[in-house]
């Protein structure tokens, strides 16, 4: 049914994504920016700017699928690359890394104002 394992190329998108692309202008990405083809059977992982949200396009056997991941708390610690880049290859561990080791974040609460 799902077939993400360590025998496939994974690739990160530098640059953050508007999380509400779906599959045809994720694909457009691909394409245009990242200079590869989702015909090819890589894997593409796209991160919004807050680093909440992780969106991941593969080429399986019935057609495109997209794997959503959006953190409730925390938000995901990317590996370093060179942001000149049009693609980072990554391993299957890195993105289990990704998607594993959530780095929490301690938000402080602004104290409210009393009407008066």
């Amino acid at each position: 049914m799902f077939h993400l394992h360590g025998k496939l190329q994974y690739f990160l998108y530098p640059a953050p994504v508007d999380m509400r692309k779906s599959f045809y202008t994720l694909s457009g990405i691909v394409s245009s920016a990242m200079k590869r083809n989702v015909q090819d059977g890589e894997v593409f992982i796209f991160v919004n700017r807050n680093l909440t949200i992780m969106k991941i396009l593969h080429l399986e056997h019935g057609g495109l699928v997209i794997y959503h991941k959006k953190l409730e708390n925390g938000v995901f610690k990317l590996p370093t690359f060179d942001e000149n880049v049009l693609s980072q290859p990554i391993g299957w561990q890195e993105l289990m890394a990704i998607v594993s080791n959530v780095k929490p974040i301690n938000r402080r609460l602004k104290k409210r104002r009393k009407n008066t």
